[in-house]
């Protein structure tokens, strides 16, 4: 670990992890949410039909796309209205985990890796339920209802895999099948010469190969 990523970490932690925070508590809560949010979706459906089911992959790439964009831009460009992504993102998110310092340390640096826990409900009131509105009205009740459940998926997903690449390569998590791959390409956006340029999908690299700025080697 390089002085200056050390010395931002101290800092970090001086500044923003204050008085009592449990890092698994927060992971624990914004999984908990998500989970909730699927079983009550699934719970709503009735009969649903072939075509009703293909509003899970189409989700599932609205949602990539979706965070492809905000990554790219609003989190490493500064945007009104959103400056608190680029400060969270470009300023602190990168500058605690370069390419060559991935691992956090103790469970306390889960708040420099995973969203605050208000997100996931600002991500569920500004995406989930006008999407489930606007489908509900236009297609059907099922299609709203798989929506909401692939969207929150999704946010769920891309958590725990974002929180994966910042695991121990040798730990439980970090051998899991597919995350060492995944990993080389989040590694590869920590890099501070290519992270405005390169990688962007956190989770699987659909639009960085669609855009051209998916870079899996040196």
């Amino acid at each position: 670990m390089t002085t200056s990523v050390s010395e931002f970490r101290q800092q970090y932690r001086r500044e923003h992890i204050r008085g009592r925070y449990y890092g698994w508590l927060h992971l624990a809560f914004t999984s908990g949410v998500c989970l909730l949010a699927v079983i009550f979706s699934a719970l709503q459906l009735e009969q649903v039909s072939a075509l009703e089911w293909i509003t899970i992959p189409v989700v599932f790439l609205y949602a990539n796309g979706v965070e492809y964009l905000g990554h790219r831009y609003p989190m490493h460009h500064p945007v009104a209205g959103l400056g608190f992504l680029f400060r969270r993102h470009t300023r602190q998110h990168h500058r605690f985990f370069t390419h060559e310092s991935m691992e956090y340390d103790s469970s306390d640096d889960f708040k420099a890796v995973l969203f605050p826990p208000f997100v996931v409900f600002f991500y569920l009131g500004g995406f989930g339920v006008p999407m489930w509105l606007v489908l509900h009205y236009l297609a059907s009740d099922n299609v709203a209802w798989l929506a909401l459940a692939a969207g929150m998926a999704y946010y769920l997903n891309y958590e725990l895999l974002h929180f994966a690449y910042h695991c121990s390569p040798q730990s439980r998590v970090g051998r899991v099948p597919g995350i060492q791959l995944l990993r080389r390409l989040h590694l590869r956006h920590h890099d501070p010469k290519l992270m405005t340029r390169y990688n962007f999908n956190i989770t699987y690299p659909v639009w960085d190969a669609v855009f051209g700025t998916l870079r899996r080697g040196e």
